[in-house]
């Protein structure tokens, strides 16, 4: 397969320019995406773009990975409803180093061949004179032409309106595309599919000035099959920095995803080829208890984006919540695992010495109404302090039985867990 093959196989080419196909399947490209500095951390919304670029390298091509350094401060008015706040320069500064190290993971920049560039538009956009682009580049685009595109139209359609800023955002991009044409001799630009208009725009302010053709691809909406946006949860965004979002989150979203979307974000998501995808499809519809598609999917993101050993952290982390062996643990770990579960803060002067009963800690876990219910519970089997089952009703828990001094587990049946913090 070529390039383009392959995109449209794994379903990433919502809508593609005539001339797309030939150019990926004939003859090695320089293509472009912009990566907006919104935040110091891509999130996993990012992905599909970034698996973009990957496969365009791993076919040959040479990947740009452009960070809005100079649109950052302008606001990109595609999929927004309202104006976005204004970035400084040292924020959007501080955003593009987080990016850089990200994108790092997924591109290789020291090929032989075809090395992946990051580039600033900054570079280009910060110098320039504003009476000369609405000379050389404003003057090819009508205002009709502007709100013709949806995510203008949609904008100026509201109460509030788009701003000249804001409006003014698509000319910048296309002047993006001219730059790096002249450049790299970039002819391909992709995006998300809320990117089309500026992408055409791009294109079309080649073809008059460079009178050369230029092509672009779009990506789908990657939505769930309920309709949720992918990457947004109740817990919030799902981030590839792993101070915002733990390697074990992460891990557990891509372990959650509903057997619906799991081969399409296998596809998405994964560089698993067509058999192996194959594969799990089946185990799918003939075991869909066994989850073998969302461990293998969650296995394959996390090590892309955490690398090996993180991964192996996430993995040790999820079998704890299966009973798995928790003492090897950190307390951060345990409170990162733990964080949704109930409760309870208790002095450490209860746990000094021998300790306190056992059958209390039950009660102040709220598994057991009274000392005897919680007496039959243990010697029945059904209490377990940091995972291991204790069956003597007069076991005692002192503070060496918490993780680091501080955080002790109780579970109590299969899957009701309950925290214990001395404070």
């Amino acid at each position: 397969m070529n390039a383009y093959d392959e995109l449209q196989w794994r379903g990433m080419l919502y809508e593609a320019t005539e001339g797309l196909q030939e150019a990926l399947a004939t003859r090695k490209v320089t293509a472009y995406i912009g990566f907006d500095p919104t935040a110091a951390s891509l999130h996993v919304g990012s992905l599909l773009p970034i698996m973009g670029l990957v496969r365009l390298q791993r076919y040959g091509h040479t990947p740009i990975a452009l960070v809005g350094g100079g649109t950052g401060m302008i606001g990109d008015p595609s999929g927004k409803t309202l104006e976005r706040q204004l970035l400084s320069k040292e924020q959007i500064e501080y955003n593009i180093a987080g990016i850089r190290e990200q994108l790092s993971h997924f591109l290789d920049f020291d090929a032989r061949e075809n090395p992946a560039m990051l580039l600033n538009n900054a570079d280009w956009l910060a110098p320039l004179r504003l009476i000369d682009f609405l000379r050389d580049t404003g003057k090819h685009f009508t205002v009709n032409y502007m709100l013709a595109k949806e995510s203008v139209k949609r904008r100026y359609e509201q109460g509030d309106g788009i701003s000249f800023t804001e409006f003014s955002y698509m000319l910048l991009q296309a002047y993006d595309f001219l730059t790096l044409y002249d450049r790299y001799h970039c002819t391909v630009q992709m995006g998300g599919s809320d990117q089309w208009g500026n992408i055409v725009a791009g294109i079309e302010l080649i073809r008059k000035l460079r009178e050369d053709r230029a092509y672009g691809g779009v990506f789908p909406l990657v939505t769930s099959s309920g309709g949720v946006k992918f990457g947004k949860t109740e817990a919030g965004t799902i981030w590839l920095d792993p101070y915002l979002t733990s390697p074990f989150r992460f891990y557990q979203f891509w372990i959650n995803t509903d057997d619906r979307d799991v081969i399409t974000y296998l596809k998405y998501f994964t560089m698993l080829n067509r058999e192996e995808i194959a594969e799990l499809e089946t185990a799918t519809l003939v075991a869909p208890e066994k989850r073998e598609a969302q461990r293998r999917l969650a296995q394959e993101v996390t090590r892309m984006v955490h690398g090996e050993a993180n991964l192996r952290k996430a993995i040790q982390a999820s079998q704890v919540l299966f009973g798995g062996a928790i003492t090897d643990l950190s307390g951060e770990d345990v409170l990162d695992i733990f964080a949704e579960v109930p409760s309870t803060e208790m002095s450490r002067a209860l746990f000094e010495g021998e300790g306190m009963p056992l059958v209390d800690v039950v009660v102040a876990c709220g598994f057991a109404s009274s000392k005897g219910a919680a007496r039959r519970m243990i010697e029945q089997g059904g209490i377990y302090v940091n995972n291991s089952r204790v069956t003597e009703a007069r076991a005692m828990i002192s503070l060496s039985d918490f993780i680091e001094g501080q955080y002790l587990v109780m579970r109590k049946g299969a899957r009701e867990y309950h925290l214990i913090r001395a404070s």
